[in-house]
């Protein structure tokens, strides 16, 4: 967790964007696989878990992704992680952790599985999946909010 940043209240009827298209967590769960991942945290720790997700190159058509240079991943906190469009395949959308459904202060109701990202690029409590025509690499590496 981020020095003095507060879990935000989010709704439980809360619906993510998904390049356009309004998803439920309840949507999400009928799609929804087992993905093994290590979060890996800037401060030391890390976990290997099993999610409960669905990847992003299922929600989004392989058209969409084509013609996108990246994908940005948006939370309800306004912090933002922008990756290369043909990572979408290694992109998860998680609503539980080792078959528990997530808890507020870990990303609940949704947050982003990026198996091979250090933890800042694992977005917590997801509002939006937007696809994007600027390239991935237009961004700080590392967090600046």
């Amino acid at each position: 967790m981020w020095l003095f940043y507060q879990t935000p209240a989010v709704a439980p009827n809360h619906r993510i964007l998904v390049a356009g298209q309004e998803l439920t967590v309840s949507d999400l769960a009928s799609r929804s696989t087992t993905v093994a991942a290590r979060l890996d945290c800037t401060s030391g720790w890390y976990t290997d878990a099993e999610w409960t997700a669905v990847s992003l190159a299922e929600l989004l058509s392989g058209e969409q992704v084509v013609t996108a240079a990246s994908i940005e991943v948006v939370s309800v906190t306004g912090y933002r992680r922008r990756f290369p469009a043909d990572e979408a395949g290694s992109l998860w959308l998680a609503i539980a952790y080792q078959g528990v459904p997530l808890l507020p202060a870990y990303g609940a109701p949704v947050r982003l599985v990026a198996p091979h990202r250090r933890g800042f690029w694992w977005v917590k409590w997801v509002a939006s999946v937007e696809l994007s025509d600027r390239p991935a690499w237009g961004q700080s590496p590392f967090p600046l909010q």
